[in-house]
């Protein structure tokens, strides 16, 4: 069976924090890696968006990103570090395939560069979501920012 995803202890406070840095507008992947005591280390947002989803090049995306903001945990025997995602998006809340393709590549990247596979968010216009969980909020969503930050479409 496959090792379990670590969640945050505070999921609403890390999607505020991330959208709070990087304001994401549909579609932008939000790639944020926590140190050992949960708190935003370092991040990155990027658009990838394709016609067909492919996990590895969002795979290869990912790793870039990862490479750029923070070095490898690779010498060490247990991560240290966990990397999460957020991709905001129009459409469902729901899983879908281009999902799949964002949360396989996030593992692989993840592996490669030595760090925990932390939690897969979707930001659509409902709100946001940890899927595979049952943690989710209305706001912030793909159309709103947190607090007094206002309209999170229209910034990059």
């Amino acid at each position: 069976m496959a090792a379990a995803t670590p969640l945050p202890e505070d999921p609403q406070t890390l999607v505020n924090g991330l959208c709070t840095r990087h304001l994401p507008h549909p579609p932008t992947a939000v790639l944020g890696v926590l140190g050992y005591d949960e708190r935003l280390v370092a991040s990155a947002s990027f658009s990838l968006e394709r016609s067909r989803p492919d996990g590895w090049e969002y795979r290869n995306a990912l790793l870039d990103r990862l490479r750029r903001i923070t070095p490898h945990d690779l010498r060490r025997r247990v991560p240290a570090r966990t990397a999460v995602l957020l991709c905001s998006r129009f459409g469902e809340p729901g899983w879908t395939t281009v999902d799949g393709a964002w949360m396989w590549g996030l593992r692989d990247a993840c592996t490669l560069h030595g760090l925990r596979c932390g939690a897969y968010i979707t930001l659509t216009p409902s709100g946001w979501r940890i899927l595979g969980t049952h943690h989710g909020g209305r706001l912030p969503s793909a159309t709103t920012a947190p607090g007094l930050l206002g309209d999170c479409s229209g910034a990059a």
